[in-house]
């Protein structure tokens, strides 16, 4: 029996309204399985989180760096909120721990869980903030996300890793990259591929992920260090 007053003294914010907390938790696929539980699934929640979360990261990173474009704080904003550092900024909190899905969803570990994390994670700050208003969520995102800001800026984590590689293969090198799957292992519903960088015809480095394009920004992010090029 998952107790969500656990969550309450990890996270030390507890809730009024206690259903609220519960709801952020719940997925579509639990309430498939259980229909006469009297709740809801975590949709709507995640709908009003997502917007309050992109105010709130938005105003931060304008008041932070005065100096950049707007271009520059849209490619920012956008590498703090993607489903990957959201997923695992949901698993640092110990979100994963509290899901509420179906028992076919709780075997998926692999990308699907990802997803399902982030949307927790929105979710939760849209139930925070109905339930203790804008200010407490506003501290909240920047215990468990914001600090992520420093480490993404210092390693230029918000620049697209392959339109950089780009630019700097044809400034140093004179040659546009090429990427080449080296090898693809696993079920359809949980791939997993190895993809290589080329500066003509050496590979300059690999990379890995669960999607072409996740493996290729990979490879592309070792190149870049393989280079010496994030300075």
């Amino acid at each position: 029996m998952i107790q969500f007053s656990d969550f309450e003294k990890k996270t030390k914010i507890f809730f009024k309204n206690k259903d609220l907390l519960k709801q952020a938790f719940i997925h579509r696929s639990y309430i498939n399985e259980n229909g006469g539980s009297g709740f809801a699934h975590n949709e709507r929640l995640e709908f009003l989180g997502d917007a309050v979360l992109e105010l709130i990261v938005t105003d931060f990173l304008y008041k932070k760096y005065p100096s950049y474009t707007e271009g520059e704080l849209t490619a920012l904003r956008s590498a703090l909120v993607n489903a990957v550092i959201i997923s695992e900024v949901a698993t640092d909190t110990g979100m994963n721990d509290y899901l509420l899905l179906s028992k076919g969803e709780n075997k998926d570990k692999g990308k699907a869980r990802q997803y399902i994390l982030a949307n927790t994670y929105e979710a939760y700050i849209g139930a925070l903030y109905i339930d203790q208003g804008i200010d407490i969520v506003d501290k909240f995102i920047n215990k468990s996300l914001l600090l992520k800001t420093e480490e993404i800026v210092s390693k230029k984590l918000w620049r697209d890793a392959k339109s950089l590689v780009q630019e700097k293969a044809q400034e140093f090198v004179f040659v546009t990259p090429a990427y080449k799957v080296l090898h693809e292992s696993g079920p359809d519903h949980d791939k997993h591929f190895t993809v290589g960088i080329y500066f003509g015809s050496n590979l300059i480095a690999e990379g890995k992920g669960q999607s072409k394009q996740e493996a290729e920004q990979k490879a592309a992010e070792n190149a870049l260090k393989v280079k010496n090029w994030l300075d």
